[in-house]
């Protein structure tokens, strides 16, 4: 049985953590309405030009980057949204391991994919493991701005448009954390170009629902390549915008269910090694009773 001491210290040491947990739970619960709200408010415009997109790749026979590209071409970069700081349960580590799963199936359709990652855990996962990064970006995981947005955006486009002779990729994976609510969040894997079509099945479903079918048609002003163009890069930057935004919603929610987790595991903790300490008291008060006892006894039979 430990000492007296050694338990007053263990004590001492998990109250400690159990403030800087309980602390941590309270900074994320009162940013996690901001970011929520923040992701929801993000989303209509994605989601408008997301369906504007995939309605002119459907509706329309173009041949433009935004729909097709070069089949031939095997690199594929993947973008993996991680956390810049800890304390967040699985979030990463599920991220990771997403992201490993979809590298390793690209391997096994014989391309090439070409990571970039953004949040100083994934980067440093992966620079200690030696894999070649292509591209990193670190800071504000949990409140990433426009800006941040803009230069993802850039990079991977601008890798996009490439030929493949000078090393273009010819599909755009992001793999990132989709917030549902406050409990459940979902790590998810977009293919953000070439635009993935709806399949006939999904439109015969629709159909049978009785949901109206909408086939719009367009006019392109002033040509249709020149609309195309200005509505890629702006198609792009709002995906990877709301991505980022319920990422780090995904992200808060998270730290705020591990912190809360980790500061009852920290009380439950506290009581257990009180109990223990109080059983190492009263043990030693026995022992010092029955010394002294037998003691006495010792004395009154010398007397005798």
């Amino acid at each position: 049985m430990a000492s007296q001491l050694a338990y007053k210290a263990r004590i001492a040491s998990t109250a400690s953590l159990e403030k800087i947990f309980n602390a941590q739970e309270m900074i994320a619960s009162s940013r996690i309405a901001k970011a929520r709200n923040v992701a929801l408010a993000a989303k209509p415009y994605s989601d408008a030009i997301f369906d504007a997109v995939q309605a002119l790749a459907q509706h329309t026979h173009i041949s433009h980057p935004i729909v097709r590209k070069d089949e031939d071409n095997p690199n594929v970069a993947v973008l993996a949204l991680t956390a810049d700081r800890g304390m967040a349960g699985a979030y990463t580590s599920s991220i990771i391991r997403e992201t490993e799963s979809l590298l390793a199936k690209l391997d096994d359709q014989g391309k090439k994919p070409e990571l970039y990652v953004y949040g100083r855990r994934g980067v440093t996962y992966y620079k200690y493991r030696g894999r070649d990064v292509r591209g990193t970006w670190e800071g504000n995981t949990d409140a990433p701005g426009v800006e941040v947005a803009e230069e993802i955006s850039k990079a991977l486009l601008d890798a996009y448009m490439k030929p493949a002779e000078e090393g273009g990729v010819s599909e755009l994976y992001i793999v990132f954390t989709e917030f549902v609510n406050m409990v459940v969040q979902k790590v998810r894997i977009l293919r953000m170009l070439p635009v993935e079509l709806v399949s006939v099945e999904d439109d015969e479903k629709a159909e049978a629902s009785g949901a109206p079918e909408a086939r719009p048609l367009y006019s392109f002003e002033p040509s249709r390549d020149e609309v195309l163009d200005r509505v890629l890069p702006k198609y792009v930057q709002s995906r990877i915008h709301e991505c980022l935004l319920t990422s780090a919603a995904s992200e808060t929610a998270c730290r705020q269910n591990a912190m809360h987790t980790a500061t009852d595991n920290a009380r439950n903790l506290i009581d257990e090694l009180t109990r223990k300490l109080n059983a190492t008291r009263q043990a030693a008060i026995t022992q010092e009773l029955t010394e002294i006892i037998g003691s006495a006894d010792a004395l009154n039979n010398e007397k005798e």
